[in-house]
């Protein structure tokens, strides 16, 4: 399996599919880096070289934030959100949906404990 930023691609699926394997990366990113390498998306990741693993691990590091920068950079805008007091951030703490979603009928498996609920009296 060839290794990008530290991650394990798998290396039996087409390039532009393995590269959406990192955290940050979507197919559209993955095609305009593999544009931007002049790498053939239809081949497959075993046969990556070591220099071209060289320079995906260059561009990536260089110009895009993606896996452990991202993932802090998610967190720490999160906890901004709740130490600023913001509706967002007292959502993302009680745990509930942030985005507007109803809660009534659907979201009933991030509430918390599961409470039950008495039945109509015939």
């Amino acid at each position: 399996m060839p290794r990008v930023i530290g991650i394990d691609i798998p290396d039996r699926k087409r390039l532009e599919i393995a590269l959406t394997y990192l955290y940050g990366i979507g197919p559209r990113l993955a095609i305009e880096l593999i544009e931007k390498l002049g790498l053939d998306p239809a081949m497959k990741a075993a046969k990556l070289t070591a220099d071209d693993i060289a320079k995906l691990n260059a561009v990536l590091q260089s110009e895009y934030i993606v896996e452990g920068d991202l993932r802090r950079q998610v967190q720490n805008n999160i906890k901004r959100l709740i130490n600023i007091h913001s509706y967002r951030g007292m959502r993302h703490r009680v745990g509930l949906p942030v985005r507007g979603q109803r809660t009534s009928t659907n979201s009933r498996t991030r509430k918390g404990k599961k409470k039950t609920v008495a039945n109509k009296k015939k």
